[in-house]
């Protein structure tokens, strides 16, 4: 049974799963493994029938730490330690920081399908929905202060109390720390070595923890979420869910404080490029909205879900990686065109529509499609009609089209030079006139086959040269260079069958003809 199959199967009674950001810059495409498990935990509970919410939380109320490599360091630096709704935004078309960033993320939400109930922080605070869990946690701050002790070893002076004021001289929120609660006010010292990126402004007083003055660590914040709107299933990734880190605190502190059970929970890996952990606050990997420009929606849930979500997912948008992803995805479409029955090896595809099912199409191989964008003057329409199975439907073409918008994003924004076809129409690569006397032997034995070939198709054509290097017993390296130098004026190149097959039978043999002959003079002085 698929993973959040079985978490339906199991769930009784109404069911609130929830999960939230904080938007400190530009949300990476990370961040999108959650919500995709979440929204798929929501959907496996309605397709299972059980009664269930999907709440998304935006926690704008945590202080902004780090300005962004790709903002103005000048602007944003006088700023740090503020709450992040309290930031200005970066850019027009947003009231502030928080709602700037989380609305490019809600935009990919949109993208995929995914649509939550969303709530901000800001308001759980300012409206007083918080308050009275405040006051429970401040007065029961020496539970909270052994929560931490006995789960992570972390020690609390028995004079701190879990709440962070929003400091009325300064603004700052990251360096206020709360030694005191009368029942009705915190008091607070803005403590100017409070934190190593900014410093507090000395401010002290007695203030009211309640409507919005201020908040909960994130931890215990955490916890009285859970119980202000209910949440009965929400995951965490894998950095929050070691033994003794985060959410096993969390979870103390809503059994020793509010004696209720926590939230069902379950890790997932992380989502790592090239094997770094991705980071919003520091700009480090691919954007969601960037990857979301570059894949289409249901390749990039396929991306979030072909893998179980205790697995790391190491993404790179190369060549390798993109159109493996693209083949993989067909593979199953063409499974499910055969056999349409829900198994538990399609599931990862069922769960990646944006609707509630299946609809077959027909593949166009998207590794082909990034050759034949770079074949000059090529009608790139009229050529997938031509080299499909079968004629196209509407949707088949709708497909299509999707594909090549992905493919020429891809080519414009994510392919290295080794990656990029240029071909030399119009003159003789110069590397080409630095063949051996082999390679040319080769290309003067490959130019007679090709002209006797009758089907000028990509697989014959591949077929014929690796025939042709059997048939000469010369290495097939050594003849692959010699093709790709001829046409490309590089070593490599994509299936040379494939490259012919694009271009005209008799460009290909006139091009071979005249590498040979470049080199016949130098062969002649060999001699």
């Amino acid at each position: 049974m698929f993973w959040a199959d079985k978490i339906a199967a199991d769930a009784q009674g109404y069911h609130v799963v929830n999960d939230s950001k904080t938007p400190s810059g530009r949300v990476h495409v990370g961040s999108l493994r959650g919500v995709v498990i979440h929204d798929v935990i929501y959907r496996a509970l309605k397709h299972a029938g059980k009664p269930v919410k999907f709440l998304y939380g935006v926690d704008d109320y945590d202080a902004l730490d780090t300005v962004p490599k790709y903002l103005d360091q000048e602007k944003f630096a006088p700023y740090l330690g503020f709450p992040l709704c309290n930031v200005p935004s970066p850019a027009e078309g947003a009231s502030d920081y928080a709602k700037y960033f989380i609305g490019e993320f809600f935009e990919v939400f949109e993208y995929l399908g995914i649509k939550p109930e969303t709530y901000f922080l800001r308001d759980l605070y300012r409206s007083g929905k918080l308050n009275s869990h405040i006051d429970t946690f401040l007065k029961n701050a020496h539970l909270v202060r052994e929560a931490y002790k006995e789960v992570s070893k972390a020690d609390r002076p028995n004079n701190w109390y879990p709440f962070q004021v929003v400091c009325e001289n300064c603004g700052k929120i990251a360096t206020t720390v709360t030694t005191d609660y009368n029942g009705t006010e915190v008091f607070y010292t803005c403590n100017p070595d409070a934190t190593d990126y900014t410093k507090g402004c000395g401010h002290s007083g007695w203030v009211s923890p309640f409507n919005g003055n201020g908040k909960l660590p994130w931890k215990v914040e955490w916890v009285a979420k859970w119980d202000v709107v209910g949440v009965t299933i929400e995951m965490a990734g894998k950095d929050h869910s070691q033994k003794g880190g985060s959410r096993d605190v969390a979870n103390a502190i809503s059994r020793k404080v509010l004696q209720k059970q926590p939230p069902f929970h379950s890790p997932y890996e992380f989502i790592l490029v090239n094997g770094t952990k991705m980071s919003s606050s520091k700009g480090v990997g691919s954007s969601a909205k960037e990857i979301a420009a570059l894949l289409p929606p249901e390749l990039l849930r396929f991306l979030m879900l072909r893998t179980q979500p205790r697995t790391v997912i190491n993404f790179a948008p190369n060549y390798e990686t993109i159109t493996r992803l693209f083949r993989d995805y067909d593979t199953l479409i063409n499974k499910y065109a055969n056999a349409p029955e829900l198994t538990e090896e399609l599931m990862p595809l069922f769960y990646a529509q944006l609707g509630d099912e299946i609809q077959p199409f027909q593949p166009f191989d998207f590794s082909t499609l990034i050759s034949l964008l770079q074949v000059p003057r090529l009608n790139i329409q009229e050529e997938v009609v031509q080299r499909s199975q079968k004629p196209l439907t509407e949707y088949d073409q709708q497909i299509v089209n999707q594909r090549i918008a992905a493919a020429q994003q891809w080519l414009q924004d994510y392919a290295d030079e080794e990656e990029k076809l240029v071909l030399y129409l119009e003159q003789v690569p110069e590397k080409a006139n630095e063949l051996t006397e082999e390679q040319v032997t080769y290309l003067q034995k490959l130019t007679e086959n090709l002209q006797n070939i009758s089907n000028w198709e990509a697989e014959e054509l591949q077929t014929l040269i690796f025939s042709t290097t059997k048939e000469l017993q010369i290495q097939q390296a050594t003849a692959f260079k010699a093709l790709y130098l001829s046409f490309l004026n590089k070593e490599r190149g994509p299936k040379a069958g494939g490259l012919f097959s694009y271009l005209e039978k008799s460009f290909v043999i006139s091009r071979l003809q005249d590498v040979v002959a470049l080199n016949q003079p130098k062969q002649k002085a060999e001699v």
